[in-house]
């Protein structure tokens, strides 16, 4: 099993019982900039489809957990490629309460060195909606620039490009 760790945070592969956070998140007004609300029904197909990328493709979204609480899913953060994406991406989604403490940040960069290291990739995507201010920022933040001419997997979302010469270096 892939797992990646940092000083504050443990991310490992979905499993069953994430779902719970994961329906609230998507169930709620929270989600509306990735792709949410979502009703009960599609928040399990969705989640399914979280938990199958992993032996689809061998990678996938990370739950993000803290090392003071590994019991209580905060979050998914991680590279995703489901197979109608135009590019590899890697993404960040924090239920509420979480945010504002840097975890999206922390465990995004602990994603980008495993995409750019370990998964050999030479490219990566954040897909951001142009009104998820803080995304933006912190795309911005991990180095990524808006790439106007790239396609992106829905209309209305921004592509965010991740420089991989900050992530090789960081391997």
């Amino acid at each position: 099993m892939t797992l990646l760790t940092t000083d504050r945070l443990i991310l490992r592969p979905p499993a069953a019982r994430d779902f719970p956070g994961y329906r609230d998140f998507y169930m709620s007004d929270r989600s509306r900039h990735a792709h949410g609300p979502l009703s009960e029904d599609q928040a399990w197909y969705a989640f399914c489809v979280e938990m199958a990328h992993w032996p689809m493709r061998g990678f996938g979204m990370f739950t993000l957990l803290t090392q003071a609480d590994p019991e209580t899913p905060i979050g998914l953060v991680g590279p995703w490629f489901p197979a109608d994406w135009p590019e590899r991406e890697v993404g960040w989604l924090l239920w509420p309460g979480a945010e504002g403490r840097g975890y999206a940040d922390e465990a995004a960069r602990a994603c980008l060195t495993h995409a750019f290291g370990h998964l050999g990739w030479d490219t990566a995507v954040s897909y951001i909606a142009p009104e998820n201010a803080p995304s933006a920022k912190l795309a911005e933040k991990l180095g990524a620039h808006p790439d106007p001419d790239a396609k992106a997997p829905k209309p209305g979302l921004d592509v965010w490009r991740h420089d991989p010469a900050l992530w090789h270096e960081a391997a």
